[in-house]
């Protein structure tokens, strides 16, 4: 557990240790396998917001599954998926995609889910003009608004595509999306530029929490909501302009082979 001021001992420790682990992973050799190496192809960022929304919203169960249900939906939208969604409808869609099915998400919920992304394209211009048209507020708020516009534009009340942060979820999966593109290093390609990375949040799961929580940052004792703004306030001490600059380089623990999340926490004991 991290203990003491900003000018502690056991402060600067854990400072320096997490600056450590940021160099030694937050590198694309340890991307492989993971949703994130399809924005990788792309260099518009018009195309990269689209996929990265895409890959982040199929981004759960096993990994070998996402990938090839990413893959198949890019697959049907080909080289421009901006381009090709702006121009799709949803009866175009679920002509090429009926039969697909991605654990809880069929292929009828799935194009209404694309058709929503492709409408907000027609009338925004773009997703990040979606996201900012939140207004003044909390990323929280203009992640529930983002969530609200793309699922009604679509004709959904509700998807497991996109959860809703006033519904208390931590909504990872939207927090993952948000990091790749206003995050810009090695591994995070960004592409937006209105939403600033102080402002963006952890996007918690099973692994972070467990971390967020060993290093005290986190008391509650679920990974809800309120858990990931309580991780992302912990980070943010050691790093005010870039809480989440810490997420993939620690996440790798529990997740690569070899690398357990328990290792991680003797680190730092």
């Amino acid at each position: 557990m991290v203990s003491g001021g900003k000018d502690g001992a056991s402060f600067r420790r854990t400072r320096d240790l997490l600056e450590e682990l940021y160099l030694e992973f937050n590198r694309r050799e340890y991307v492989s396998p993971d949703p994130l190496e399809f924005l990788y192809l792309y260099d518009s960022p018009a195309d990269r917001e689209v996929v990265g929304l895409i890959a982040s919203s199929l981004a759960y169960g096993r990994v070998a599954s996402i990938l090839a249900s990413v893959r198949r939906v890019l697959d049907v939208l080909g080289k421009n998926p901006a381009d090709s969604l702006a121009r799709s409808d949803f009866s175009s869609l679920y002509s090429r995609l009926s039969g697909f099915k991605h654990r809880f998400n069929g292929g009828e919920e799935t194009c209404r889910f694309l058709s929503g992304i492709g409408d907000a394209l027609r009338r925004y211009g773009s997703l990040e003009n979606v996201f900012r048209s939140a207004g003044e507020g909390s990323v929280i708020g203009a992640m529930d608004n983002f969530a609200d516009t793309i699922l009604r534009l679509g004709g959904l009340g509700a998807s497991q595509l996109l959860p809703r942060a006033s519904k208390g979820s931590a909504c990872k999966r939207l927090a993952l999306f948000i990091r790749w593109m206003t995050r810009r290093d090695d591994v995070d390609p960004g592409g937006w530029n209105s939403v600033a990375p102080c402002d963006i949040i952890v996007p918690l799961d099973t692994h972070m929490f467990r971390i967020a929580t060993g290093l005290g940052f986190v008391k509650r004792r679920s990974a809800d909501g309120m858990a990931a703004v309580e991780a992302t306030d912990g980070f943010r001490a050691f790093c005010p302009s870039d809480p989440v600059k810490y997420d993939f380089a620690l996440t790798r623990f529990g997740i690569r082979t070899g690398m357990s999340v328990g290792e991680l926490l003797l680190k730092f004991a």
